[in-house]
Formats: C-alpha cells, structure tokens, sequence
C-alpha cells in the first residue's frame, strides 16, 4: 500500500473534486476517479472498494441537490432504488466469479451508440416528451440491468441512465440527470457494502477523495440546477466521448 504523503493526499482531493464535478453533471467520473487511485500505487480491488465509498459521497451530495432543487420527488424513486439495489448486488457478488473481458470490448461499443445518439438529435433531451413505457417495468429493466452492469464494472453507468430516461420516461436531460444520482447512489452503496464486507476498502484515501467529491458535486449539481439542457447535452457528450477513448485505450494498448 502506499505512503500516504501531502503529495499524494492533495492528488487524491483534487481527483475526488473534478470527479464529483463531472460526475454530477453527466456521469462518468469513474474515469477520473479511478485512474487517480491507481495512480498512487493502491491495488486493482482495493481501488474498485475505494472509488465505490469515495464516490458515494459525491453521488449522494448532488442526489440531495437535485431533490432540494425539485427535480425528484423521493416516492417516485421507490421502484427504481429496490431494483436497482437488486441488480447491484448481484453485479458486485459476481464480479470475482466471471470475465470482465467481454465488457471491456462491448461496453465502448454501446457508449458510441449513446453518443451517436445524442450528438445527432440535436433536441432530444431538451423538453419533456411524453412516457413510452410504464414506471414500474421501466425500473425493473432497468434497474436490473443497469444496477448489475455498475456492480459489476461500472464506467458509463450514468450514461446509460441518462439516455434510457431520456429515451423512455421522457425526461428532459436536466431531470434525467437528477434521476440518474439517486439510482448512482443506490448502486454505489451496494456495491461498497459487499466491497466492505471483503475487506477492499481503504478508509483514509476514500475519506480525503470523499472531501474532493463531495466539494465538486456540490458545484456541479448546483451548475445544473442553474443551467439549461443544452449546457448538459454539451457536457454529457464530451464526458461519453472521453469514457470510449479511455475504455478502448485500456482495452487494446
């Protein structure tokens, strides 16, 4: 493990700060959080154990935001936490028992049809649409899918969150974004309690990371309750375009 010097504690804040930042935005700070953990010298569980209990305090500080901003409304969110928690669990108690391999070359082609998608409907996610499928089986799908996908890998979580609310609740991306942290958090506690329980969490870098994280979504879920759709729309995408770039180098080089 490593010495935890000034150097590397001021690395593991500024790191937590830009990935609440981001991550609270539009997803995805798992590129930066992760790497930054890896970075240091901390060992591949040991950092997957960390990232899930540093980022839980930037996914719930933005999750607060959103709701005090009344973008959620918790009683709406019941369906999509139990699912969700479901799916995690599953993903994170599997993760030791099966191949990571095929996901690491799917997982970049699916973001590229996210950001395809985005990027040439230029209106989509910009007002609310009409629901094309009911609550309660949306969550279920979902959940299930997208829960077991972050406990078992993680990175584009938000991503595909965003999109499917956008694409079938309707929302318009300011609120998917909203929903989107409250199913983040929900996955990331899973996800860290059986990281807990497996002894591959360090507790002082996930502290000093936790200061930066809750610090950067704290702006950042400020930011978008202050911003139009168009803001995210642009940050969403280059956010997706730097997770391809960064699973599809760490997948063939």
């Amino acid at each position: 493990m490593p010495q935890l010097t000034l150097p590397i504690l001021l690395i593991l804040f500024a790191g937590g700060f830009m990935a609440g930042f981001v991550d609270s935005i539009a997803g995805g700070g798992g590129i930066i959080s992760l790497p930054i953990l890896l970075s240091v010298g901390i060992p591949p569980h040991f950092a997957l154990g960390t990232n899930k209990f540093q980022s839980s305090f930037g996914s719930l500080t933005a999750s607060i935001n959103y709701y005090r901003g009344g973008l959620v409304k918790l009683k709406e969110l019941g369906w999509g936490i139990l699912f969700t928690a479901i799916g995690a669990t599953t993903g994170t108690l599997l993760i030791q028992q099966l191949p990571q391999t095929l996901l690491q070359y799917l997982i970049p082609v699916l973001l590229l049809i996210v950001f395809l998608i985005m990027l040439f409907s230029k209106n989509l996610g910009m007002k609310d649409q009409l629901t094309k499928i009911k609550p309660k089986l949306f969550y279920l799908i979902f959940g299930l899918l997208i829960g077991f996908y972050d406990g078992f890998f993680g990175p584009g979580t938000g991503n595909f969150w965003a999109l499917a609310f956008v694409l079938l609740m309707g929302f318009n991306l300011k609120k998917a974004t909203a929903h989107t942290k409250w199913m983040n958090f929900t996955s990331n506690i899973m996800a860290l309690i059986f990281f807990a329980i497996g002894g591959k969490v360090l507790v002082i870098p996930g502290l000093i990371m936790a200061g930066g994280q809750l610090s950067g979504a704290f702006l950042g879920s400020k930011l978008v309750l202050r911003s139009g759709a168009q803001f995210i729309r642009a940050f969403f995408l280059l956010v997706t375009a730097a997770t391809i770039i960064r699973l599809i180098y760490t997948s063939f080089f």
